[in-house]
Parts: C-alpha cells; sequence; structure tokens
C-alpha cells in the first residue's frame, strides 16, 4: 500500500482498557450500546474528547492526551445523553458541551414549549458552575479557540458557536481564581458575544492555525471568505474568493467541527463534499466532488488558488457496483492532497506543482487499497492525519518509501514513472539510501522511459530539493524539471482546466502562511512567463565562445568566466577515499570549465532579476552551491553504478577488453552526456577522459572512431597521452593510435603526439607540415631557381620537384613548426622516402 497508516489513537486499545480498570466499562460489552463509545472531538494541543455511558446509563466525557497517552475524566450527566459537540479550553477549566436534549416525539408528549437541543458551558476545574448558552431547536457545534504555544491566557478564554441556523458566533469568557484553586466565570450577567459569519452554507476550522473558512451563496457562484483569530486581538477577515461550485439547493455543512453525528444520511448526501486545504510553502486548494449524470463516472474539482486555475478530474469507475461509494474523500499530506474512493482508486495530487498532470500519482486496484479506511467517513484535521469518527481512530498518515519504489519498479506507464520518481525526490528530501536505489533503477530504466530523461528528472529535481529550502522564493525561480509541457494521458481520466480569478487577502505585517501564500499570488500576477532559469541563452553563448578561433583567454570577459569555474570547483566537497572509487581526475577542461563559468554568470543575472533583496553576496554563494551540487550529482550517480558493477581502476589499462559491467557503465556514461547536453549542463573534470577510457576497452575499432566523429566521445590529453604511452605497436594498436593521433585538434596534437616515436606518427606530422606549407603558397608562381638542398640528389624527381618548393618557402621564414627544431624540409624528405621504401617492401634489400 502506497500510503502508510500508523493508528496514534484508538478508542478500543487507548480507552476501553482504561474504562475497565475502573469498572466503567460495563455498558459498553453489550451489542444494543456498541456505539456508546465515541469521539467527539479533537483540539489543537493533540488531546481527543470522547464520550461513554456508565453503568448507569449516565454520560461521562473523558480526554486522551497524544503526548502523555494519559486519559482523563473531564465530566459527568446523570442522564443519558447523545453528545454532539464537545470542547475544552487549553488550561482545561472550562467545557462547552451540546446536546439533544429531547427527541421530537418527547418534545410533543410534554405540555410546555422546550427546546430540543442545550449548549451548555460548564466549569470543570474544579466542578462548579455551569451556565446555559443555547436553548434551541437546531443543532449547535462549540469549539473553543486556543492561544499560542507558551502565551499566558489563562484569565480569557473564547467559544465559537456555529448554528445549524446558518450563523457562526463568539463568545469572550473571563474567569477569576477564588480561594481553593477555585477558577469560576466572572461576569454574571450574559456573556459577551460578537457575530463572526451569516448566511453561511459551509464552514471548515483549522484547529492548527486558528482560521475559520466559509462559504456564503452569491447568485449562480459562491464566495469562499476565511477568518484569522489572533491571540492577541480578536479576529479578522482575511481572505475572499469567487468559486464556480453551485451551493443554492445544499444542505448545511460542517468539517473539523468534531464529528458531527447529528445529521441523518440523506442530510449528509445533500451537504456540499467540500474541504480546503493549506500547505507550509503556501498553497491553498479547495477540493469538492461534483454531481456527475453518468452512474459509471465520478468527478471532483481542486481550485489551486495560489496559482490561479481551477482542475476537474472525471475518473471512469472499474466497479459500478458499489453506488453508495460515490463520495470521495480527501486527505491532506501538505506536498499533496490525495482524493481517495475506497475500491476504486487513489489520486495524489502534486499541488506544489499542479501544472503538469505527471507530476500526480493516480492509483487503482491494489496500489489503491488502504485496509485500515474503508469507510468514507473521515477526516482530515490536521497535516498528514485522518479521523476515522465512526471507528473511533486518528491515523498518522505518510507516503511508504518502500511502496513507492516497489511501484516505481513495477510502473509501465511514462505517467507513474515520473510521477513516482518526482515524489520520491521531492518528497522524501534525499535520503542516502533512498537516493541510492533511484540511482539504481535509474540505469535499470534508460531505454524504457520515452516520454522523458530520468537522469535530467534526478538532477534537475534533486537540485531544487537541495537548494530551495535555503532561501525565500527561490522555488519560484529554480527549475524543478526538465519538462516544459507534458501532453500524454492517465487511462480512466480526463482532467480539464480552467483559469479563475486569484483571491483577495487583506492583511498587515503577517507572518507564516498568509505572507507565502500572498508570495505565491504575486508571482502568478506579475512574474514574467518563463520565471524559471532556462538554459537557452547559455547554450548560445557557450557555442559561441567554443567557436572563436582567436585566443581570447586574456580578455576581462574570459578571465572572469574561469575565475568563476575555479570557484566552483574550489567549493566542491573533498572526495573522499569511497568517492575516488570512480577515477575521475581533476584536469583541465577548457570546454567544461568555460561552461562551469557561464553558467554561474548568468544564473547569477537571472537570480539578481528576481531576488533583489536577498542581496548580492548571497546569491554569490546560492550560484556556486548549484553549480557545484550539479557536479556532485553527476559523481553521485557515477560513485553508485561503479559500485553496483563492482568496477575499479583498470579502466585506464587499455591492453585488455572491458567487461559486461564496464560496458554497461560506459553505456550510462553515455546517457549522462546525453542529458547533460540536453540541458547545456557542466560536466565534472574528469568525465571526458574516463568516458573515451571505456569506450577504447569496450568498442570496436570502427565503433569507437564512429563514436569520436559525431561528438559521442571527446578526445581528451590525459586519456590520448596515456594511450599512446601504455600500448605497445602492434598492428592492431598501430591502427588505433593512428586513427587516434589523425582526429586530434591541431593543439591537442602538438601536445600528444611526441609521445608516440613511430613511423606513422612521423608520416602524419610530415604529411600535416607539407599542407599548412602549401596553403601558405596559395597561388604564388615560384620565377626563380630552386636552390640545391643536397650535394647527392636522390633519383625521385616528384619528392625533388616538392622538396625544392617547399625549400622556397621554408627560406621565406614561413615554417608553421618553428618551435620544433626537428621538423623541417629535411624532416619531410627522409619520413617520405623511409615510408615509400616500406610501402615497396625494400627495407632488406
Amino acid at each position: 500500500m502506497l500510503l502508510h497508516l500508523v493508528a496514534e489513537f484508538d478508542l478500543q486499545r487507548d480507552v476501553v482498557p482504561w474504562l475497565a480498570a475502573r469498572g466503567w466499562a460495563a455498558a459498553l460489552d453489550t451489542s444494543e450500546n456498541s456505539s456508546a463509545l465515541y469521539v467527539v472531538n479533537v483540539e489543537r494541543n493533540g488531546k481527543i474528547i470522547y464520550t461513554w455511558k456508565g453503568n448507569q446509563r449516565n454520560t461521562h466525557i473523558g480526554l486522551y492526551d497524544l503526548q502523555t497517552k494519559q486519559n482523563e475524566h473531564l465530566y459527568v450527566f446523570e442522564r443519558d445523553l447523545r453528545i454532539i459537540s464537545c470542547s475544552v479550553n487549553n488550561e482545561r477549566t472550562l467545557l462547552a458541551v451540546s446536546f439533544r436534549q429531547y427527541t421530537e416525539e418527547r418534545v410533543s408528549q410534554l405540555l410546555q414549549s422546550v427546546s430540543k437541543y442545550l449548549t451548555l458551558l460548564i466549569e470543570i476545574h474544579p466542578i462548579n458552575n455551569l451556565r446555559v448558552l443555547k436553548a434551541v431547536d437546531s443543532c449547535v457545534q462549540v469549539q473553543f479557540l486556543y492561544p499560542v504555544e507558551g502565551r499566558n491566557t489563562s484569565a480569557e478564554s473564547r467559544l465559537l458557536l456555529v448554528s445549524e441556523d446558518k450563523y457562526i458566533e463568539q463568545f469572550d469568557i473571563h474567569v477569576v481564581a477564588e480561594e481553593e484553586h477555585k477558577v469560576v466565570i466572572q461576569n454574571s450577567g450574559q456573556l459577551p458575544r460578537a457575530r463572526v459569519a451569516d448566511d453561511l452554507v459551509w464552514a471548515q476550522w483549522d484547529m492548527m492555525e486558528q482560521r475559520l473558512f466559509y462559504i456564503v451563496p452569491k447568485e449562480s457562484k459562491s464566495t469562499l471568505k476565511c477568518v484569522q483569530f489572533y491571540p492577541d486581538e480578536n479576529f479578522n477577515s482575511i481572505l475572499e474568493s469567487h468559486l464556480d461550485i453551485p451551493v443554492n439547493d445544499t444542505q448545511f455543512k460542517l468539517v473539523n467541527f468534531g464529528c458531527d453525528y447529528c445529521q441523518d444520511q440523506d442530510v449528509a448526501s445533500k451537504s456540499l463534499n467540500l474541504q480546503v486545504f493549506t500547505s507550509k510553502a503556501g498553497g491553498l486548494c479547495v477540493c469538492c466532488t461534483l454531481a456527475c449524470d453518468t452512474p459509471d463516472e465520478i468527478m471532483y474539482s481542486v481550485y489551486f488558488l495560489h496559482k490561479g486555475y481551477n482542475k476537474t478530474f472525471t475518473v471512469s469507475l472499474e466497479r459500478t457496483e458499489s453506488h453508495q461509494l460515490k463520495e470521495v474523500a480527501f486527505m491532506n499530506l501538505d506536498y499533496y492532497v490525495a482524493a481517495y474512493l475506497p475500491g476504486q482508486f487513489l489520486h495524489l495530487l502534486n499541488i506544489q506543482h499542479p501544472d503538469l498532470l505527471c507530476y500526480s500519482l493516480f492509483l487503482t486496484g491494489e496500489d489503491a487499497r488502504i485496509d485500515m479506511l474503508q469507510n468514507i467517513s473521515i477526516r482530515s484535521p490536521l497535516v498528514s492525519t485522518v479521523l476515522d469518527c465512526h471507528v473511533g481512530s486518528m491515523y498518522a498518515v505518510s507516503i511508504s518509501d518502500s511502496a513507492l519504489l516497489q511501484f516505481l519498479q513495477n510502473s509501465k506507464r511514462d505517467s507513474e514513472r515520473l510521477a513516482a520518481l518526482h515524489c520520491a525526490l521531492l518528497y522524501f528530501r534525499h535520503t542516502e539510501d533512498l537516493e541510492m536505489q533511484i540511482i539504481w533503477w535509474i540505469s535499470e530504466n534508460l531505454s524504457t522511459c520515452h516520454s522523458f530523461d530520468p537522469i535530467q528528472e534526478f538532477i534537475i529535481a534533486s537540485l531544487y530539493c537541495r537548494m530551495c529550502p535555503e532561501t525565500q522564493n527561490l522555488d519560484k525561480i529554480l527549475p524543478y524539471t526538465s519538462l516544459l509541457d507534458w501532453i500524454g494521458t492517465i487511462p480512466g481520466v480526463t482532467c480539464a482546466t480552467d483559469i479563475i480569478s486569484l483571491p483577495m487577502l487583506v492583511f498587515q505585517n503577517s507572518r507564516g502562511f498568509w505572507e507565502k501564500l500572498n508570495s505565491n499570488l504575486e508571482s502568478v500576477k506579475y512574474a514574467e512567463p518563463q520565471l524559471h532559469y532556462r538554459s537557452n541563452v547559455l547554450r548560445r553563448e557557450w557555442r559561441n565562445l567554443s567557436e572563436e578561433r582567436e585566443d581570447r583567454t586574456t580578455t576581462a570577459y574570459l578571465r572572469n568566466i574561469f575565475e568563476n569555474a575555479k570557484k566552483v570547483l574550489s567549493h566542491l566537497d573533498a572526495w573522499d577515499s569511497e568517492e575516488r572509487l570512480v577515477p575521475l581526475f581533476q584536469e583541465e577542461d577548457y570546454q567544461q570549465q568555460l561552461l562551469m563559468g557561464l553558467m554561474v554568470a548568468q544564473l547569477k543575472d537571472h537570480l539578481m532579476r528576481h531576488l533583489q533583496y536577498v542581496g548580492k553576496k548571497k546569491i554569490d554563494q546560492i550560484v556556486l552551491d548549484y553549480v557545484a551540487n550539479l557536479l556532485n550529482l553527476v559523481h553521485r550517480i557515477m560513485k553508485e553504478v561503479w559500485r553496483r558493477y563492482q568496477l575499479h581502476s583498470c579502466v585506464f589499462c587499455f591492453d585488455e577488453r572491458g567487461s559486461a559491467g564496464e560496458f554497461a557503465v560506459f553505456h550510462i556514461m553515455s546517457r549522462i552526456l546525453e542529458a547533460a547536453n540536453g540541458m547545456c549542463m557542466p560536466l565534472p573534470p574528469g568525465f571526458h577522459t574516463l568516458h573515451l577510457g571505456l569506450g577504447v576497452r569496450c568498442l570496436p575499432l570502427h565503433t569507437l572512431l564512429h563514436y569520436i566523429d559525431n561528438g559521442v566521445l571527446h578526445l581528451t590529453e590525459t586519456c590520448v597521452r596515456k594511450l599512446l604511452k601504455d600500448l605497445d605497436d602492434t598492428e592492431k594498436n598501430e591502427k588505433l593510435k593512428f586513427s587516434i593521433v589523425m582526429r586530434l585538434p591541431e593543439v591537442l596534437g602538438q601536445k600528444v603526439r611526441q609521445f608516440w616515436n613511430h613511423p606513422i606518427n612521423a608520416n602524419f606530422i610530415a604529411r600535416k607540415y607539407v599542407k599548412l606549407l602549401l596553403e601558405k603558397l596559395g597561388d604564388r608562381q615560384c620565377s626563380r631557381p630552386v636552390p640545391e638542398r643536397r650535394s647527392v640528389p636522390v633519383e625521385f624527381l616528384p619528392l625533388n620537384y616538392l622538396t625544392n618548393v617547399l625549400a622556397e618557402i621554408e627560406d621565406e621564414g614561413m615554417n608553421p613548426y618553428e618551435k620544433q627544431d626537428h621538423v623541417n624540409i629535411r624532416f619531410v624528405e627522409e619520413t617520405a622516402l623511409k615510408h615509400t621504401v616500406t610501402l615497396l617492401g625494400l627495407e632488406h634489400s
């Protein structure tokens, strides 16, 4: 199962033994009273309120503390009551209770006019007085407000009353401490109250952040509002958003105001199945199910208010006989919102990056099964928490990393692989073992992913995950994916996207969630279309500088670029002995250092445009960390595949052929190079040397030369020098060496040819010398007599004529090899004669 549930609280496990030990559990044993013990509410400090019937049919209220794992008896009514709602203040001195006083039949039997529902405020520390807050015919929910942690507010408590008559009030309750530690309500008259909201049809309480979301009908649409309660103020209406959700015919619905037992099934089916979820990163989502006329389909919408669009999903159900299971349950996992229909599907919607559907996991069948949640009457009162009111259990919910990896291994579709890979990289924040297993999976599936490059995704997503927590709003600048779009489909699911109006915020000096949400909204309003950093300009500039013929290393611009590269290389973590398992060399690599320096310069300019308030010094550090981490990630991939295939430093011994493991690593390195070229990103120093060394060991000569000619393999000084020095001059090795030497760039060739003292190399140098001299000659005609170069000329007329022409050019000071004294016309003549003699087979005659 992908979702891992751990029971943090269970009535049968945590409460029943405690009741039995005190003789209060006898009435729970009979089947007709199986519902006598049930959860009523969960408070902000992790305390769970429950109620049960005692032996004398008394109604008890108890509290379980998740932190201490202890139960506490709060209050007892000497009557058989059905508790509807209950809440205790932070100091556990006041208890608010709402219950059904009489049934409708009982009311009709009474002569006097009485109310069906009663709401009481009770002094419980110590047990003292009680007063009636409401005596009405409509259901009422109660909820104490909780101050921030560590704030001493024992003298005042505030209580919300939510009426089925579609209004919400706040009561201010002042208490005083009397003798013998008694706490009593101060004012003897009516408690001060304030109206919080009117005409609402739906409301949700956010206990952790002390926020009230509610919906007010407005013509054909509806308006979502939010009231923020502050510990040192009253309350403020802080958000307003217009939603295209019809609510005129719906019944009143409350979410997270305890467990609502007063609504029957018929009323519940006519009420809104809607929940609001927030995330730490400033995400705000509204999830709701929609009416669908097709019996074998279900529809639900997610309004990504922080992004400015809404996605409506239509899912074809696999089995349609369970018509009662048409209510989708929504759960908040912070990074994801889960839409769950038992026996049908589990949809994990990515709320950080909801634009591409391929980053949301859609599971069916066995993958979507959650054994502990077969009932749809579940709530998500806290982030990554699920409360099953009917069973009386509360679970901590998380994504199982082992199940996710198993799902990744078994997935056959690119959409599943990409969503699972993204989840593993960004949700789990890179544990060493998980990262290793992902790299191993990538090495096995390079050829099975068709719509994305897993190496690119691994590097980009890993960089995003490592860098973004350091600086606010950096997540809006750095890319989180290598994909610009995704045109794939998910079988059985259709998705329609609509642009919606952004919510309006009214707040001052508010930190935390509201500040982050406002930042998200500002980026949607005013950001450039391509806010994320792209490599288009970098690729163009790198190509232009690489093709420069003149030496510009002395220019101030290039000096700055290479200085950037030096900073990156010095910024890299020192590789320990284990990491040196991969024989990457700290060597000079002009092209890669040029690319490193350019990336630093351009990424710095990009961040300075959008994060000026961060400061130049901090941005310099971010950029250096980003490029250094990029190089370290490539090295991490290399280290893991090196370890997996059990390679060692013998890859730089050219006297034997490569193993199957070396060929596998060579293939992976070729894909790393392809991924790097696609993203225009630099590679660690020595990558091309190692790649070429593996190519020499693993590939036949014609394939090796084909890879070199097509730019897959890059000739490096380190590898070519070792190749020329270490290989003996057998016929096969001579052919290999000569093929490599012929393909060397001129500057590199002049450096390494001296390491091969062989006639073939001399022949090549002579040809190159003649070619350069003749190019300088051009169309000029020799009009004066050619001086004699030998007292006894060789009777080989073509060679005589060529040497005479070259001698004239040489005498005019046009020798292209002036620094190599042994390369001149005499060298050319002797090399040509030796080569001719060899070709004619006259060496021994």
